[in-house]
C-alpha cells in the first residue's frame, strides 16, 4: 500500500478564503483542488467567520485531509484588518482542531521561499511556480486559491524536517504552546 495523505492549505481571509488541496503519494504531490470562498457580499461580520467554518468543515469532510497548513497573519499597521484576519484564521483552526486535525502555521515569507525560492516573491510568481510545479493548466483570477493552494505545498516541502512552524495536535496542544495568550 502507498503511504499517501491529503494535505488542506488555507490562505484564511475575511473577503476572501482561498484553499488548495494535495495529495501526496509516497513523496510525489498531486494537485487536487484550489478554490476560494467569497465573503464580500456578506455585510455581518460574524456571518462570514461562520461560513469559513462551515466552508472548512465541507472540505474536510468531502477531501477527508491528514494535515492542515495555514498562512499566519502578517503584521500590518491596521489593527483591525489584523483583528479580522485573526479571527479568520482561528475559526479556520477551530474547524480542523474540532475534527482532530493537525494544522501547521506558515509565516507567508516561509510559503513563498519554500515555493519561489523567495520570501519577497509576488503573488504572481508563487502563482506560476505553482503551476509548473503541479502542472495545472490555468490559474485562477483571483489568486487566494494560489495563497492556500502555496500553503499546502510548503508544508509538503517542509515535511520531515525538524521545525516546520508552529503545529497543534488539538486545543490541548494550542494551549500548551500558548500558556502566554491564556488571561488568568
Amino acid at each position: 500500500m502507498a503511504n499517501e495523505r491529503i494535505i488542506l492549505g488555507i490562505d484564511p481571509g475575511t473577503t476572501i478564503m482561498g484553499f488548495g488541496l494535495i495529495k501526496v503519494v509516497n513523496k510525489k504531490m498531486e494537485f487536487i483542488q484550489l478554490n476560494e470562498l467569497q465573503l464580500n457580499k456578506m455585510d455581518d461580520h460574524y456571518m462570514r467567520l461562520k461560513r469559513i467554518f462551515e466552508r472548512t468543515i465541507e472540505l474536510i469532510e468531502t477531501h477527508h485531509p491528514d494535515e492542515i497548513a495555514i498562512e499566519a497573519p502578517f503584521f500590518g499597521k491596521n489593527v483591525q484588518s489584523m483583528l479580522k484576519l485573526g479571527r479568520a484564521q482561528g475559526v479556520a483552526m477551530a474547524a480542523g482542531l474540532s475534527r482532530g486535525i493537525p494544522i501547521t502555521e506558515y509565516e507567508p515569507k516561509k510559503i513563498k521561499m519554500a515555493i519561489t525560492g523567495n520570501g519577497n516573491a509576488s503573488k504572481e510568481q508563487v502563482a506560476k511556480m505553482l503551476q509548473q510545479l503541479l502542472s495545472l493548466k490555468e490559474l485562477p483570477k483571483n489568486l487566494d486559491s494560489t495563497d492556500g493552494l502555496a500553503a499546502a505545498v510548503c508544508h509538503f516541502f517542509n515535511s520531515g524536517r525538524v521545525e516546520v512552524g508552529k503545529s497543534y495536535s488539538g486545543w490541548d496542544a494550542f494551549v500548551k504552546q500558548n500558556e502566554n495568550r491564556i488571561k488568568k
